[in-house]
């Protein structure tokens, strides 16, 4: 009788180790810890509890990590969203936008282009974009996150624009309408990156879309 037979007989009598307890005593393994130690069956699945426990307790911190960061956020997006609600012109939307962003989620750089207003306006935003631009980010479907592969809107940073090593271009909707982008950027490369999540994003560009709509008509 070789290994293989002994397991496929454990398997088949899944009774036999209880029918036979003392062999957890009586039979010893070698520790998964300490080359050379010899310990009983018991303890080595002591050991294995252990293990698992540990690896368990590392998901539940790891979870409870995550909700209060979420948490954070939430609260974050809440006062952002109390500042637009009270703000009563474009300006006072641009200020609780960017003030938000920089300060409250640590953006070092926002830039925001408006496009199809009503409204003309001598504010850089509302500078001209090119049709590449606009087409682009009309075919977002979700805000884009990685590498500031857009020339055009790195340049929106003005002096730090050749420092920007990552961005984040959110579209910024009338029904289903683009009307212009928020764009953040960070001399972080991993600040913002493809595989991030873009929940937050893209219900703080709805807030951003609501806002100034509401001003600008």
């Amino acid at each position: 009788m070789n290994a293989d037979d002994v397991a496929r007989y454990l398997r088949e009598h899944p009774d036999f180790l209880s029918e036979h307890g003392e062999l957890f005593t009586q039979i010893t393994v070698p520790h998964p810890q300490h080359d050379g130690q010899a310990i009983s069956l018991a303890e080595r699945q002591l050991h294995a509890l252990r293990e698992k426990i540990r690896l368990l307790e590392g998901k539940l911190a790891e979870l409870i990590r995550f909700g209060e960061e979420n948490d954070d956020i939430s609260e974050k997006v809440h006062r952002l969203s109390v500042a637009l609600l009270a703000a009563e012109n474009y300006e006072a939307v641009r200020h609780a936008l960017y003030t938000s962003l920089q300060e409250d989620f640590s953006v070092p750089h926002v830039a925001l282009r408006i496009w199809n207003s009503v409204l003309a306006r001598e504010e850089a935003e509302f500078a001209p974009v090119s049709e590449s631009v606009r087409l682009y980010v009309g075919d977002l479907r979700r805000p884009y996150c990685g590498a500031p592969d857009n020339i055009e809107a790195v340049g929106w940073f003005g002096e730090a624009s050749p420092h920007i090593r990552s961005l984040a271009l959110m579209p910024l909707r009338r029904q289903a309408q683009v009307f212009g982008v928020l764009v953040l950027g960070s001399e972080e490369m991993e600040r913002f990156y493809p595989e991030m999540g873009t929940l937050y994003l893209g219900r703080i560009a709805e807030l951003a879309a609501a806002a100034l709509l509401c001003e600008l008509g």
